[in-house]
């Protein structure tokens, strides 16, 4: 018999990569989708998707409307994706940032808890837990210093799935993952920031690109590549927490390099530093250590940054040639 997946943050990056998984693996899949959010379904309907997966009007700030969508499907697989994602903003809105990213994962396990508690739960958590760092490569034991109240609130959300796990006996894991990019990603992050920017400015739409801090470092990876690494989770018998990443860290100012020079430009020509795009507090170096995912669940990167990033322009290439 088919499966039954619920995912939050459908209409995002990963809810959208991660939905295309599970139909292809046969699942009816359902997707919360709080009818007050901004986002579309653009992602959907650039996968192909969006008639296929099957929308419910839930919030994480409401628990009742998570209780309803819960007893609606009768998920198998609950992967919680949704959150305010962006780390610039939760210091404008660190109260909701904590609402959604840290009591919404409360709301959402007591709900599986108390309508479906065989099912399982996947915890979207990130490596901006681990903020100013403890070790130089991170993994599943290194010690966590938020820099960021969206990395605070994700820490709570991990802590608590841990917590759900130990307490009732649920399997509940989490995913720490680093930073992961595609073509879908929203035009607020980095790296699409970039490659749009290198679309525009290629095609004469655009003279220059600010940027904030551009000697920080992240551990960048692809999307599609993440998602399956979030399955593999709920597909072991025992729930645990995987670092999922690629082992390699790369600067703002070599990204930068790397899609410039793709379309024949140099960086140093367009790119203009704005301290005030500066985070008040910085997160220098991310770099990921997947050994475990790599044992454990047969999970690794597949696709290189270069690989990644040459997908990213080409794609703003004919999105920006369309306008």
């Amino acid at each position: 018999m088919s499966k039954t997946s619920l995912v939050t943050g459908v209409t995002g990056q990963d809810g959208a990569y991660l939905s295309r998984l599970l139909l292809a693996k046969g699942h009816r899949v359902f997707g919360m989708y709080p009818r007050r959010t901004s986002d579309t379904l653009w992602r959907l309907r650039e996968l192909g998707i969006a008639d296929d997966v099957r929308l419910l009007d839930a919030d994480l700030t409401d628990m009742a409307s998570m209780v309803r969508a819960i007893q609606t499907c009768e998920p198998d697989e609950l992967y919680n994706l949704g959150a305010q994602s962006f780390v610039f903003s939760s210091w404008n809105q660190p109260i909701l940032t904590g609402e959604v990213s840290g009591m919404g994962v409360t709301r959402l396990l007591e709900a599986l808890r108390l309508v479906r508690p065989t099912a399982r739960f996947y915890q979207a958590s990130t490596s901006e837990m681990f903020g100013l760092i403890q070790a130089e490569r991170q993994d599943e034991k290194t010690p966590f210093h938020p820099r960021s109240p969206y990395g605070v609130a994700k820490l709570y959300g991990h802590w608590i799935t841990v917590n759900y796990r130990e307490s009732f006996g649920m399997h509940a894991s989490s995913g720490i993952l680093f930073n992961h990019e595609s073509p879908l990603r929203g035009l607020e992050f980095v790296t699409r920031k970039v490659t749009d920017a290198v679309a525009r400015i290629k095609l004469g739409r655009q003279k220059a690109l600010r940027l904030g801090n551009m000697d920080a470092k992240r551990d960048w990876g692809f999307a599609g590549d993440y998602v399956e690494a979030m399955w593999l989770m709920l597909q072991q018998d025992q729930p645990e927490d995987f670092v999922v990443a690629t082992g390699r860290t790369t600067s703002v100012r070599e990204m930068c390099r790397i899609a410039f020079e793709h379309v024949g430009l140099r960086y140093e020509d367009h790119v203009q530093v704005d301290p005030a795009l500066f985070r008040p507090a910085e997160v220098d170096v991310l770099c990921g250590n997947p050994a475990k995912a790599r044992e454990v669940l047969g999970w690794q990167a597949k696709t290189t940054l270069e690989e990644l990033i040459v997908m990213m322009v080409e794609a703003d290439l004919r999105r920006v040639a369309r306008e």
